[in-house]
């Protein structure tokens, strides 16, 4: 059985990016989460302890937007997917970095890159 967790729009301020602007001004990031875990345990008891704690979730994901910076978002997804996965009970995760400020010089509404790992 797949269940799967999802929290949309975590929200931090960071300085990831290559630009020297990108590092020395920062800007907002958001991060998108989908968590595929077992519900079983946690239906049978309606105990949290049974479940994936979607708080944990959202603390990794900030923490690693207003963290040590990275060069790239991919990196950025790549480091929250894998922090993601050390949580007892997760068996896969997506993670889509959103960077709405990026240096693009056209109109634009947003850039994201996702990543997907089990």
């Amino acid at each position: 059985m797949m269940d799967k967790i999802s929290i949309t729009g975590i929200t931090g301020f960071g300085y990831h990016g290559v630009l020297e602007h990108e590092r020395r001004d920062g800007q907002t990031f958001l991060v998108d989460l989908e968590v595929i875990t077992n519900f079983d345990s946690a239906i049978s008891s309606d105990d949290v302890r049974d479940t994936v704690n979607y708080a944990e979730l959202a603390e990794i994901a900030h923490a690693a937007i207003t963290g040590e910076p990275v060069n790239l978002i991919e990196k950025l997804a790549n480091q929250i997917a894998s922090d993601c996965l050390d949580i007892a009970g997760v068996t896969a995760v997506t993670v889509t970095v959103h960077k709405p400020q990026a240096p693009i010089p056209v109109p634009f509404g947003n850039v994201s890159v996702s990543r997907s790992l089990p």
